[in-house]
């Protein structure tokens, strides 16, 4: 390990302990490389990573913070990472391999928890999908949407987290233009609906097996689709 990397888990540990919790100021740059026995350059190196990180929030002219540590900011840069994956179709099979492994479960999860306002919003998707079946924009805004009302009901922040960052807006996009284009779209929408029909019945088995017919053609799809030297739908990255 770098000096500065030694220096940032540090004060990762400090916040591990509890030393530094959630929201609380840390000591002024002075004593807080006094403390460590680093030199305040390491300090400030330190505190600017874990800033860039998400784990501290500098606030110009009161101190730093440690932030509020919830799993929507600390993995928000994971999102970002993985927009800048979509050029590699290794990864993009990855990541449908990897949506595959957790969305089902996720929705046998939303069944067993989901309430009647949570199943409105998921219908209230679904029927907007329906309408915008040959507007690709409207379908992904409202198919991102559908998905994250369905793991919301899960109650579990990570879970959340980590499923909206797997299927990236910049994915989604692309494989509704290409289901558009090639007419299967109305075959993904019935996969929709099955999904909200087995939720409605809080039959988590039923939404388990939903779901992971889904993602199994979509990245089945996505499979055959990078696989045929096809155009890869050039310019999607950049509209949307």
């Amino acid at each position: 390990m770098s000096l500065a990397d030694k220096a940032i888990e540090q004060i990762r540990e400090l916040i591990r302990t509890g030393a530094l919790p959630p929201g609380s100021k840390l000591p002024p740059e002075p004593d807080l490389a006094a403390q460590l026995g680093l030199s305040r350059n390491l300090a400030r190196e330190a505190v600017k990573a874990l800033a860039v990180a998400r784990v501290l929030e500098v606030r110009r002219g009161d101190g730093t913070y440690v932030t509020s540590l919830q799993p929507s900011l600390l993995l928000e840069g994971l999102g970002g990472a993985v927009e800048l994956m979509q050029g590699d179709s290794g990864a993009l099979q990855d990541l449908m391999e990897a949506r595959r492994l957790l969305e089902p479960v996720a929705t046998a999860l939303a069944a067993t928890r989901i309430s009647d306002e949570q199943l409105t919003e998921v219908k209230k998707h679904l029927d907007a999908m329906r309408e915008a079946r040959d507007d690709v924009e409207r379908l992904n805004a409202h198919d991102a949407a559908f998905h994250r009302a369905v793991v919301s009901a899960t109650g579990n922040e990570t879970l959340l987290t980590l499923l909206e960052a797997i299927s990236g807006r910049t994915l989604r996009a692309r494989i509704w233009r290409g289901l558009v284009d090639t007419g299967a779209a109305g075959r993904t929408l019935a996969e929709h609906e099955a999904i909200f029909d087995a939720l409605s019945t809080r039959d988590a088995a039923l939404s388990q097996a939903a779901a992971l017919l889904h993602v199994s053609n979509t990245e089945r799809w996505l499979r055959e689709y990078l696989g045929s030297g096809e155009a890869r739908i050039s310019g999607t990255t950049s509209r949307t």
